[in-house]
């Protein structure tokens, strides 16, 4: 297998994506020789200016006469001119969960975030944790975080914190020591056949914790406690049932949807959160963050603090701005129980009528979760549905908006 540790000088094609933008400046700072390109600029590509870090607009081929190791990700085929130009030369290619994984195996303790949703969140809300602690761990998370003007943080112990994607299994290259599910559903069918072969990938990912690791679950979700059962590790569950070890008690919303709740511990009391982001969605996320802070000996003042700051990751329950009175937030959701959970925390903001627009970002996605009983916009007054976004695939005409 091609080894990240074989090369010295790297190009990254697809350096804008916010996954790959936080490797390449994870190497950089571990002092590779870091390159990339992307076919257009995004704003994680202002940390690379900061960290002088080249790219260019466009695979141009430009920054691939030196390179001894070329990174891609899954959005870039075979046929992208830099790569049919990286075999044309012999250079090396890794994919981008590869070059994850293989990151991963430098560190001593890595926890690992996975689920199929509110993973994002969850990493977003360990990187404040961790930049008002001192653990100084390296953070990696698949969205833009304000506070890291980015998505990376590049610390200086033994400690990483990672997003764990499920899609296409890529989770499976990381080498976990504290491992948190947050929940797991029927997404990613164009990869997957069945609940089954999701539920696997799941217990395969576990598998990867070594003997004295930790296996944090949230008991909210069936599919994960069941995974429990058959675990010999440290296992911790958090959620909204008082049955978890960490859950919460006194709840209350304010008017933006925002929580304040009391955590409790396995029965005692820890402390007060109040959250800056709307949503009992998220007041289970947070639920998770406090588990893994746990383990990591953060401190609670410094847990409360994170969550009073934290705003939520762009694309999540974004506040784009207001006009004539109506208020506008963006939200990358596209699961049912997503869209069920933005709508909660929507429903949850002071308001007169409650409008959402809803675009598929998959023809797959619609046909498999879409077309049969949907139920997850009822609390919306009105459902506006624009044309299906392709993604990755092509319209064969066998589903329409």
């Amino acid at each position: 297998m091609t080894e990240l540790d074989q090369a010295r000088r790297v190009h990254f094609i697809g350096i804008g994506g916010c996954s790959m933008n936080g490797l390449a400046q994870i190497l950089h700072k571990r002092g590779y020789t870091v390159t990339g390109s992307d076919r257009e600029r995004t704003p994680f590509m202002d940390a690379l200016e900061r960290a002088d870090i080249p790219f260019s607009i466009g695979h141009t081929g430009e920054y691939l006469q030196q390179a001894e190791l070329v990174v891609y990700s899954a959005a870039i085929k075979p046929d992208n001119p830099e790569r049919v130009l990286a075999k044309e030369r012999g250079i090396p290619e890794l994919e981008r969960s590869v070059a994850l994984g293989q990151i991963s195996a430098h560190f001593e303790r890595v926890v690992a975030i996975a689920g199929c949703h509110g993973k994002t969140t969850i990493a977003s809300m360990l990187a404040v944790a961790n930049e008002l602690s001192d653990i100084d761990a390296t953070v990696h998370v698949g969205g833009y975080v304000d506070r890291l003007g980015g998505g990376v943080r590049v610390g200086g112990s033994d400690l990483f914190i990672t997003e764990a994607c499920e899609y296409v299994e890529s989770f499976l290259t990381l080498h976990p020591t504290i491992a948190l599910i947050n929940n797991i559903d029927d997404d990613h069918l164009d990869y997957y056949r069945d609940m089954d072969h999701i539920v696997l990938a799941y217990q395969k990912f576990l598998m990867r914790l070594p003997e004295g690791g930790t296996f944090l679950a949230c008991a909210d979700d069936e599919r994960v406690l069941a995974l429990c059962d058959e675990r010999k590790h440290k296992i911790i569950t958090y959620g909204s049932s008082s049955g978890a070890d960490f859950s919460p008690s006194d709840i209350n919303f304010d008017d933006q949807g925002a929580a304040s709740f009391t955590i409790r511990f396995r029965g005692k009391e820890r402390g007060r959160v109040k959250l800056n982001v709307p949503g009992m969605h998220n007041v289970v996320n947070a639920l998770g963050c406090a588990a893994v802070c746990y383990e990591l000996g953060i401190p609670f003042e410094a847990y409360a603090e994170a969550m009073r700051v934290f705003q939520n990751t762009k694309r999540r329950f974004e506040f784009y701005g207001e006009r004539n009175g109506v208020r506008v937030f963006h939200d990358y959701g596209h699961h049912p129980s997503e869209i069920r959970a933005t709508l909660d925390a929507a429903s949850r903001v002071t308001h007169g009528k409650l409008f959402c627009v809803f675009q598929c970002n998959s023809y797959t996605r619609a046909r498999s979760l879409f077309c049969g009983q949907v139920n997850c916009f009822a609390e919306a007054d009105t459902v506006l549905v624009p044309d299906i976004y392709p993604g990755r695939e092509k319209d064969d005409g066998s589903v329409h908006a």
